[in-house]
C-alpha cells in the first residue's frame, strides 16, 4: 500500500526485453536507501517488486498484463519516473490509500499557469467516470491528487509548486498517456451497491 506522496523523481537506466514482459532498471538515490530484494515500490503508480537493489538503482520485472494496462511499456531509457516506497505501520498517511493497481490510462491534456500554482487537465476513459467525485481523491502517475473540477471526459487538478517540481507532471506533453487509479473506497462502495453485500 502507498500514500501517493512521491518521494523521489528517478529515471529509467535500462530496459531489458524478457521472453514475456520486460525488466526495467531505475536509477534513484532516496528510495534505494533502505529497500530490500522483494520490497514493493511504486513506479509511476504501478506497484512493482524491487530486484537486486543497491545504493543507486534497483530493477523490477514487468508482466505483459501490466505493460498492457499501464504506461510502463512506453517508458524509454532516460524517462523520469515517480517513486514511492510502500507504507509502514508508522507512516503518516499524507495522501490517500493507493494500492499501485492501475485501473487504466488517461491523457494529459495540458496545464495552465496560475501564478505559483498550476491547473492540470486529465482526460479519462468513460468507464472511469463513476469513480470520480468533485473534491475526491484520484491517483495520477501514482500521485495523490484532488479533483478540483469534474466534467464528463476530463477533470482538473490544482498542483502546488512542490508537486510540480518533484514529479513527472512537468515532463508531460499534451496527448501523453498517464496511469490512473481510482480511490479503492469508491470501488468497494460500487461493489456493495451493485451486489447488495451478497458478493459476486
Amino acid at each position: 500500500m502507498f500514500t501517493g506522496i512521491i518521494e523521489e523523481l528517478g529515471s529509467v537506466a535500462e530496459i531489458e526485453e524478457l521472453s514475456a514482459g520486460v525488466r526495467i532498471t531505475i536509477a534513484a538515490e532516496v528510495v534505494t536507501g533502505d529497500i530490500k530484494n522483494g520490497d514493493s515500490i511504486a513506479v509511476n503508480g504501478v506497484c512493482l517488486t524491487a530486484l537486486n537493489p543497491c545504493r543507486t538503482r534497483f530493477a523490477a520485472d514487468v508482466s505483459p498484463e501490466t505493460l498492457e494496462r499501464s504506461t510502463i511499456g512506453r517508458l524509454k531509457v532516460g524517462s523520469k519516473v515517480n517513486l514511492e516506497r510502500a507504507v509502514t505501520p508508522s507512516t503518516r498517511l499524507g495522501g490517500h490509500i493507493v494500492q499501485g493497481h492501475v485501473d487504466g490510462r488517461g491523457e494529459f491534456i495540458g496545464s495552465t499557469d496560475e501564478g505559483e500554482f498550476r491547473t492540470v487537465r486529465i482526460g479519462f476513459p468513460h468507464e472511469f467516470r463513476r469513480y470520480l467525485v468533485y473534491k475526491g481523491s484520484v491517483a495520477v502517475e501514482g500521485i495523490s491528487l484532488t479533483v478540483a473540477q469534474l466534467k464528463d471526459t476530463y477533470f482538473d487538478i490544482a498542483v502546488i509548486p512542490k508537486t510540480w517540481e518533484m514529479t513527472d507532471l512537468s515532463t508531460l506533453s499534451a496527448g501523453d498517456a498517464v496511469n490512473l487509479e481510482a480511490d479503492v473506497i469508491a470501488k468497494y462502495v460500487e461493489n456493495i451497491v451493485r451486489f447488495g453485500g451478497k458478493g459476486n
